[in-house]
């Protein structure tokens, strides 16, 4: 055997986090890295400084729903230069993590609404977040709709799909008023131009006729 002199230096044990749970209280960047390291949860959210894991999620309630909310807003983000994301973390503030069902906004960049940290993240106030609001109804319209607010998301819609209703509220003076349908019973952004939400047919779950109202 010949002796290198080396001395053999033990290898460091992987960090071991702390399970993450509803209700834990958590600063942002902990909160981060908890939620990093724990691959087998799907969705986690901080809502005010504290941890929120939704429950499975329904076809009918909400898989479904979020689909159609998702085609309509990718189809109306492709002919008009907008970024669609679909399910994506922003980062609102320093006690606030939310991870909404769809966001259409401006291209990030620096110093703009919206950009993105240096863990590809996506930070500031997006023109228009949607929720589809099953069981979470009373966290989508009250906490998370106060942190919207409190931050300049401009338009932010839920739809809650128990009630058979969807909730478009528009930022007016620091406050959201809620937007009231046409005749058609249609919804028309009034940040994006040409952004119409045909009620009727989303709630009767008619993706052909919610993705013809963009196009009139």
């Amino acid at each position: 055997m010949i002796a290198t002199g080396a001395k053999r230096v033990p290898r460091r044990s992987a960090e071991v986090l702390p399970f993450m749970e509803n209700g834990d209280m958590l600063t942002l960047t902990e909160f981060l890295r908890r939620y990093d390291a724990m691959h087998d949860v799907k969705k986690a959210e901080l809502i005010e400084g504290v941890v929120h894991m939704p429950s499975p999620v329904r076809i009918d309630q909400h898989a479904k729903p979020d689909g159609l909310i998702h085609g309509w807003l990718f189809t109306f983000a492709i002919g008009n230069d907008l970024e669609f994301y679909p399910n994506a973390t922003l980062l609102t503030d320093t006690e606030n993590s939310f991870q909404p069902d769809a966001i259409l906004c401006s291209k990030p960049r620096a110093g703009g609404r919206v950009w993105l940290n240096n863990q590809g993240l996506l930070c500031g106030a997006p023109e228009l977040v949607v929720e589809v609001a099953a069981s979470s109804v009373s966290i989508d319209l009250r906490d998370k709709l106060r942190v919207y607010r409190r931050n300049g998301v401009s338009e932010y819609i839920v739809w809650r799909t128990q009630d058979r209703a969807v909730d478009w509220f528009v930022l007016e003076d620091g406050q959201y008023v809620k937007l009231v349908p046409d005749r058609g019973q249609k919804l028309r952004s009034r940040v994006f131009t040409g952004l119409v939400l045909d009620v009727k047919a989303l709630l009767n779950h008619d993706g052909s006729k919610v993705i013809a109202a963009l196009k009139r």
